[in-house]
């Protein structure tokens, strides 16, 4: 039996909760389209996102360490793939878009420069007269204009919640959101579920990477509590691990836990407001997502930790620096000489401004490109 279009649709229906996003009801794409015969529109956005350019060279972008520091560190790539996992796995338990809410995480960084948050900064120092960078507008910039896959418009044409989600990801608040995605809308459950499963990914996956780099320690770790009550449960049900296999345990513990808080907290905090619509989720004064005390305040700790040993630890603070400079020597350059552009970008000087349009080919780049233009730029024996 082959489901259709129609076929979707009431498959949802059937399976969503009343406050999960039907994609009958999305307020549509910038510009009209037919609707695909055999996928809904979510699950359309989705495989445009993972086709898009932006997306693949998420591969080569960091996420704590770059990538040439070595093979199995996340990547920005991988980082958004477990994501997507998380969000998709929590979704289907509360009854929520799971289509919707992949896409969202599959789209929440499309737009970070090389370097993670180094490189955000730096384009922000360099872009203060423009506005400021901030990773999630660029973000909403490639999908709706920078990806050039289509005759027909530019960027990705995705549906009006995704575009929404991205602009609202993380803690950006309605002064920095555009009319027309509603500021005083609160984000949809999808959306306030793939923010969270973002920071959770990356507390509980940078410990894994922050060991094996050996920037933290076993003994270091003892320091915060879920850590503490993981490493008690797991030792005594599983002594004289390998370190592989142990910190891989510890990992899938930290983030089991804390998903299954995530889903009794939310489902509870759903069931006790009474939120059994949409419009509801919108209208509720405060996220409606989210752990309980208890576990907030064990991810806060988590989180500071990791701020303290881990991001702001001296040889990652050599990497950040260092990638700064790379891209605000690389930002001048083009400034003062924007004819060594490539020349699709030299076109569009003349409606997005020099400032803008070098910004979005840094932003475009991967660590390793912008590595390697460095070069091209400021060695002089190296080849154009």
């Amino acid at each position: 039996m082959l489901l259709a279009f129609k076929d979707l649709h009431a498959r949802e229906e059937k399976i969503l909760a009343p406050y999960g996003m039907r994609s009958r009801n999305s307020l549509g794409r910038r510009f009209a389209e037919p609707e695909s015969r055999y996928r809904a529109p979510f699950q359309r956005d989705r495989d445009r996102i993972i086709h898009s350019t932006a997306f693949r060279r998420l591969e080569y972008k960091t996420q704590v360490f770059v990538n040439h520091e070595g093979d199995h560190y996340r990547t920005r790539l991988t980082h958004t793939l477990e994501v997507a996992q998380i969000s998709r796995s929590i979704a289907r338990v509360l009854g929520l878009n799971e289509d919707l809410v992949e896409s969202i995480a599959l789209a929440h960084d499309l737009g970070h420069p090389p370097f993670g948050h180094a490189g955000e900064e730096s384009l922000n120092v360099q872009m203060k007269e423009q506005g400021g960078f901030n990773h999630n507008h660029q973000s909403l910039r490639v999908v709706d204009f920078l990806e050039q896959r289509y005759p027909e418009f530019n960027g990705l044409n995705l549906s009006w919640e995704i575009r929404e989600s991205i602009i609202k990801h993380g803690k950006a608040g309605p002064e920095g959101v555009p009319e027309e995605f509603h500021p005083e809308w609160r984000p949809l459950l999808e959306a306030q579920l793939a923010d969270l499963a973002d920071s959770l990914a990356y507390d509980c996956h940078d410990i894994d990477d922050g060991l094996r780099s050996g920037f933290i320690t076993f003994e270091d770790l003892l320091e915060v509590q879920l850590w503490r009550e993981a490493e008690a449960e797991l030792v005594g049900s599983h002594s004289g691990l390998d370190r592989k296999v142990f910190i891989a345990r510890m990992v899938s513990h930290l983030i089991d836990e804390q998903v299954r808080d995530l889903i009794e907290t939310t489902h509870r905090r759903l069931e006790d407001l009474g939120i059994d619509a949409v419009g509801k989720v919108r209208q509720h004064p405060g996220i409606l997502a989210g752990f309980s005390p208890a576990m907030e305040k064990k991810a806060r700790e988590l989180e500071a930790f990791l701020m303290d040993r881990l991001y702001l630890y001296y040889r990652t603070m050599k990497m950040a620096e260092k990638a700064k400079r790379f891209i605000a020597d690389i930002f001048e350059e083009y400034r003062r000489k924007p004819e060594q552009l490539p020349p699709d970008f030299l076109k569009r000087m003349h409606e997005e401004g020099a400032s803008r349009t070098i910004c979005d080919y840094i932003a475009g780049m991967t660590d390793r490109y912008c590595q390697d233009e460095y070069k091209r730029l400021f060695h002089p024996f190296e080849r154009m």
